[in-house]
């Protein structure tokens, strides 16, 4: 029996995801349903102990984080499309070090995104990039918190604890942390 999954996620603003969530409601309605457009920061198998992560994310100060993206792309054989990440990526991989610090010895390279299309419960089609391309997406978003977010299966993610950012943003050149 398949369990709840927790992930730490970065929730795209409401303002900014208009755009993404318009594309993703018409191309991939099952995962639009289940959770809004975000990038995710640290997934379950980090997460553990869980006490540690959110201790971590209670007593560090961390800094709100600005992460650039390039245009969409095609992923798993052209089946899925993300926003890429683009440029420097040191204040996201800092972050990800910082509430994984005494958790994970050395945290695996993550890059960030944000996904339009998942494979799983959706197909792009040639047709179907070509529309998602025509639309205006964000080319720089900031994000001003970090959400505990957790899913029974088959349901609708949920926010289980936001932790708001306490320092200035911060772009993806310096760490962002302060102890």
């Amino acid at each position: 029996m398949q369990q709840k999954r927790i992930q730490l996620t970065l929730f795209v603003d409401e303002q900014a995801s208009v755009t993404m969530e318009r594309v993703r409601r018409e191309f991939n309605p099952a995962q639009s349903a289940l959770i809004k457009s975000h990038v995710t920061l640290c997934r379950e198998d980090e997460l553990t102990p869980l006490e540690n992560v959110i201790l971590n994310l209670q007593q560090r100060h961390f800094a709100a984080i600005t992460i650039d993206f390039g245009s969409v792309i095609r992923f798993a054989d052209g089946k899925g499309v993300l926003l890429p990440a683009i440029g420097n990526q040191d204040a996201f991989a800092a972050l990800r070090t910082s509430i994984l610090q005494g958790i994970v010895e050395k945290p695996r390279l993550q890059e960030p995104h944000i996904t339009l299309m998942r494979p799983r419960n959706s197909t792009c089609t040639d047709d179907i990039f070509y529309q998602i391309q025509q639309h205006i997406l964000p080319q720089q978003l900031t994000f001003r918190s970090i959400c505990l977010i957790e899913q029974e299966p088959g349901k609708r993610w949920t926010v289980v604890a936001e932790f708001p950012a306490r320092l200035a943003p911060e772009k993806n050149t310096k760490s962002g942390f302060e102890k």
